[in-house]
């Protein structure tokens, strides 16, 4: 078992230093209690069942792909380790998931980079804005080298993080006026997750950006408590955001990479030969992720204009980029050798 403290997040009194200890042991006794044998066996022995949170729907993108891991992950460890997904926020929220696992109240969950940058703060690199030309650009950093060596920073937090699943690109929709130019935005309240990166993003460009669950979007766009908010096409159609926000435009400002993280202790006590079978069944779950959001967005552009919604495409993006280098001259410093692995790949 490792026994390293995590960095402790300020912003939740829980995770203060000391705090981690007694969580993690609640969370290794909770381990023990799944299933009738040892997952670290390698061999005949009971099984394990651990659980992975998921904040979408059953059909989404991200939790088939989740799925897939889970089938795999029983296949290549001869069901010794099963994996139940929890689709639909059934164990909380992102921000609540994550801390779940960091606790070991629960083992396993899909989350975004975003909120991960408060606990792992390099992974705020996936919220600077227009940082990737395109999805090609992005994976081509995340396979390589520095994209693993950026998934294991997750390890100084009591996680491990065993890949990357595709979140395509986020863009901005609003309930009455459309965003054209970066100008339309100053003034909105702009729901944004929680991150620091993202906050200052909406501020460069003027609005006001408002930290909050994703399950509380909807009626807070339909009551005017917000403007707009900003995600992927499979997220905005999926949670019904278009029937109150029907302006979408498609600037894509952000490719914030989705991580699979399981709790480190929980890793750390398995045999290394069922931590290299979830090794292998997330690493080969990723593709086919990808695979299934790619035909996932394309359905839900044409299911969005059948609705009516009106559709911006944003042609040149340069002006964006202008208006929000702050954001990047401000965050970037701190992240410079993964900005320049980005910077060499982008023509690769």
């Amino acid at each position: 078992m490792n026994t390293a403290s995590p960095k402790p997040v300020a912003r939740r009194s829980l995770f203060k230093a000391g705090a981690f200890g007694a969580a993690a042991v609640a969370g290794g006794l909770a381990l023990s209690a799944c299933g009738g044998g040892s997952a670290g066996s390698g061999g005949g022995g009971g099984s394990k069942t651990f659980k992975l949170a998921e904040t979408h729907p059953e059909d989404y993108p991200t939790t088939l792909g989740d799925k897939k891991f889970a089938e795999l992950a029983e296949k290549y460890t001869d069901g010794r380790i099963k994996i139940q997904v929890y689709p639909n926020a059934q164990l909380g929220e992102e921000s609540d998931a994550i801390e779940q696992v960091q606790m070991g109240s629960i083992e396993m969950t899909r989350i975004s980079s975003a909120p991960m940058g408060e606990f792992v703060p390099a992974m705020g690199l996936f919220s600077l804005p227009y940082l990737f030309d395109d999805a090609d650009h992005l994976w081509r950093f995340l396979e390589s080298e520095s994209g693993k060596k950026l998934l294991s920073e997750t390890e100084s937090a009591g996680f491990k993080g065993l890949g990357y699943f595709d979140p395509g690109a986020r863009s901005f929709y609003t309930t009455k006026k459309p965003i054209l130019a970066p100008t339309d935005v100053k003034g909105l309240k702009i729901r944004v997750q929680e991150s620091q990166v993202q906050i200052d993003f909406i501020n460069a460009l003027g609005g006001s950006p408002t930290p909050m669950a994703y399950g509380e979007v909807y009626s807070s766009l339909q009551s005017g408590l917000l403007d707009g908010a900003e995600n992927n096409e499979p997220s905005y159609l999926s949670a019904s955001h278009y029937e109150v926000a029907p302006n979408y435009t498609l600037d894509r400002h952000m490719r914030v990479a989705e991580v699979l993280l399981i709790n480190k202790d929980t890793f750390d006590g398995l045999s290394s030969e069922d931590q290299e079978a979830l090794q292998k069944a997330a690493t080969e779950a990723a593709p086919f992720q990808r695979e299934k959001w790619e035909t996932q967005v394309e359905s839900d552009l044409e299911k969005l204009r059948g609705e009516g919604v009106k559709i911006n495409e944003i042609a040149d993006i340069a002006p964006w980029r202008e208006a929000t280098k702050s954001v990047i001259e401000k965050h970037g410093a701190k992240l410079g050798e993964y900005l320049d692995a980005v910077e060499e790949l982008r023509s690769a």
